[in-house]
């Protein structure tokens, strides 16, 4: 006899109530339906015939809920909850299938109110684990009965049956694992997707045998070669152009994962005709234009990468067209994006990819001083349906000062001459008769003077300090001790194999070149200038010196650099960092991830999605990049603030989570599957199946 023991929890300030069905064998012709039943004296359904024969081919699932009988007209136990089951069990006698002693399992309950309970609601007994549903699906099919036989009897839908059978087709070793919780009902259907059964089989023991679930080997195996609608090259080819050319689509049987493509080559030559139709527009124009979907094409070696340009570089009235320019573009690229949400006009979002495309060659032949772009790469984008790059013809060397006789194309462009900031007249040594030794005495008296008079002004000394960063870091000269009469030094944070991000160093890179405009307009001494400066500007200034010069980057993983870990985290809790106020991880960002820690991005931030998992990394990139903009959400790596230590949640999962409902996917056993509400009489009988 086992012993079930469910809770009903009723309003919040009533204790719960625990009770101990007790479930019996009685016989087949001791059964009858109590006068209390709802639906006592309906005549049979339809359906009862069909559901006599799941009970044939399954057996019984679930028991019946039975009173003890009253008097001599009552058979000895009387079915509160299990009428249709006892009319399709009545069937089978009558046909000789079985006997009038045949064992029919039953909750007994013997109080009033639970009695009452009983006829009022259905299932008061521990609903059946989906294990069970799966074997016993599995029974049926091999019975001969069709899914829409099962369908109809159960009250299932026909594709919550098929995805019933497709787990029934499992070896038995992994419905074991499932029903004892070695197994989660997300494995179980990630091993129904893999196509090799000794694979299945060999996972499935694994499993059982406490070993683990390697869900990796499977999802690896269903990436391989597989193309699905989070393709980049699917921003430009809506599914209706798709479908048009012959190409095949897959949709996954549980609607977990995002439809497979089964015929990229179709992707591929759709993309690349509407690409091809947009690269027309500047072929007419004398552009060359290479449109590939795959590696980048060979190259000349004389063409030159055009890319974004920062400070320094040009002068500061190109410099703030490029940056107007740069901003067209931006605005092109979200315009782009919205007109290829409307499939119905793809006219017009090329035309939209078009003035997108007008932008960046606009802009970058901006940034390199009005040389013409020449050659284009276009390939599929996320996005905007397509990304470029614009090349232009490396200038010739002119080793000749004399070019007269040269046509103007082939000179080079003039380099602008380098500003030469003013000096103060300085006091001239008195060397004469003065040997190395006296003179270095004297200077080093005097120095010691002025370390004494600085160290007296603190404003003075503000505006030595912001100059002289000023010098090292923006007008990068007199670097030097000997150039310089104070001898501190800096370097600004650009490691060589990193990258400007436009949103954070970017913009304080901007700024200290605008502030190198505003001194080198001015005409006056670097220390001049920042003096003259309100103190708020001062401030902001040697602010913007400060940061720029900020280096806690770690090369290797063994080379962790504590001191300066610390001193970040006070900086960060000084100033509050938040990298999300201004950023959330991009592509370059989360490229160099695995698939495994892209997956854990999502799962922390709460995105996790099993269509996710049959992704390629590109995809994923994508699809992690939006998720954290969507959710202003970066990792917590990415943060400087020290950690916080919390106390242990009482009463929540190893997840933190306390609000864990059966059903959900967290509880891969009782009530996993929902049956409609005019099939619940018949998901009894599945149990009693």
């Amino acid at each position: 006899m086992t012993d079930l023991v469910p809770v009903i929890t009723p309003a919040a300030s009533v204790p719960a109530v625990i009770f101990t069905p007790v479930e019996r064998i009685v016989r087949l012709a001791d059964l009858g339906i109590a006068r209390e039943n709802l639906r006592h004296g309906e005549p049979p359904d339809d359906d009862i015939p069909t559901l006599a024969a799941t009970l044939k081919a399954a057996g019984q699932l679930q028991p019946v809920t039975v009173r003890p009988g009253r008097g001599k007209k009552e058979q000895a136990f009387m079915a509160l909850d299990g009428r249709r089951r006892r009319l399709a069990l009545a069937l089978l006698l009558e046909a000789g299938d079985i006997d009038e002693d045949y064992p029919v399992r039953a909750y007994v309950e013997t109080d009033p109110a639970r009695q009452a309970a009983a006829v009022l609601l259905t299932n008061t007994a521990v609903p059946v684990h989906v294990a069970d549903i799966i074997a016993a699906i599995g029974r049926m099919l091999q019975s001969k009965l069709t899914i829409e036989v099962i369908a109809r009897a159960l009250g299932y839908a026909e594709i919550e049956i098929k995805r019933l059978a497709a787990l029934a087709g499992l070896p038995s070793a992994a419905i074991v694992a499932l029903k004892s919780g070695r197994m989660t009902l997300k494995q179980a259907k990630l091993l129904a997707r893999l196509p090799d059964k000794a694979e299945q089989e060999e996972l499935a023991e694994a499993a059982l045998d406490g070993h683990g679930f390697q869900d990796w080997r499977i999802i690896e195996r269903l990436d391989d070669a597989r193309v699905t609608t989070r393709d980049r090259r699917c921003a430009l080819v809506d599914p209706q152009a798709y479908g048009a050319a012959g190409g095949r689509t897959e949709t996954d049987l549980f609607g977990e994962l995002v439809p497979v493509l089964l015929d990229p080559d179709i992707l591929t030559e759709v993309w690349t005709r509407r690409a091809r139709g947009i690269a027309a527009v500047f072929e007419a124009e004398g552009i060359a234009v290479h449109v590939t979907a795959g590696p980048e094409p060979e190259l000349p070696d004389d063409l030159e990468a055009l890319g974004y340009v920062y400070g320094g570089s040009l002068p500061a009235e190109e410099m703030a067209r490029y940056r107007a320019q740069r901003e067209v573009y931006n605005e092109r690229v979200e315009a782009a994006r919205v007109a290829l949400e409307d499939v119905e006009r793809p006219d017009a979002a090329d035309l939209a990819i078009v003035d997108m495309i007008h932008a960046r060659i606009a802009a970058d032949q901006t940034g390199c001083g009005g040389r013409v772009v020449t050659t284009m790469v276009m390939w599929p984008a996320s996005g905007a349906g397509v990304e470029v790059r614009c090349y232009t013809p490396e200038e010739p060397e002119i080793e000749d000062a004399d070019d007269e006789g040269e046509p103007e194309a082939s000179r080079r462009l003039p380099t602008p001459p380098a500003y030469a900031p003013p000096e103060v007249q300085a006091p001239e040594p008195d060397t004469e008769g003065v040997n190395h030794a006296l003179h270095a005495v004297r200077t080093d008296v005097a120095t010691r003077g002025l370390i004494r008079a600085l160290a007296d002004d603190p404003g003075a000394a503000l505006t030595a300090l912001v100059a002289r960063l000023f010098t090292v870091l923006v007008r990068r000269a007199h670097v030097a001790r000997s150039d310089s009469a104070l001898a501190i030094t800096a370097t600004g944070f650009n490691p060589a194999n990193g990258r400007v991000i436009d949103a954070l160093d970017g913009e304080v890179r901007r700024r200290l070149e605008d502030r190198r405009a505003a001194w080198e307009a001015s005409g006056e001494t670097v220390i001049a200038w920042v003096h003259g400066l309100p103190h708020g500007e001062k401030m902001g200034l040697l602010a913007e010196l400060t940061a720029v010069s900020l280096d806690v980057r770690e090369e290797r993983t063994f080379s962790i650099r504590r001191s300066a870990r610390a001193e970040a985290a006070e900086l960060a809790a000084l100033c509050q960092a938040d990298i999300t106020l201004h950023w959330t991880p991009d592509a370059p960002f989360l490229q160099p991830h695995s698939k495994g820690l892209l997956m854990g991005m999502l799962e922390t931030m709460g995105a996790e999605d099993e269509r996710t998992k049959s992704l390629r990394k590109t995809e994923l990139v994508d699809w992690v990049a939006e998720q954290a903009a969507s959710r202003t959400w970066a990792p917590a790596s990415l943060s400087w603030a020290a950690p916080v230590e919390e106390d242990g949640l009482d009463g929540a999962d190893s997840t933190g989570r306390d609000d864990v409902e059966p059903g959900s996917d967290s509880d891969d056993g009782t009530g996993a599957f929902v049956v409609t509400p005019s099939g619940q009489a018949a998901l009894e009988s599945c149990a009693a199946a």
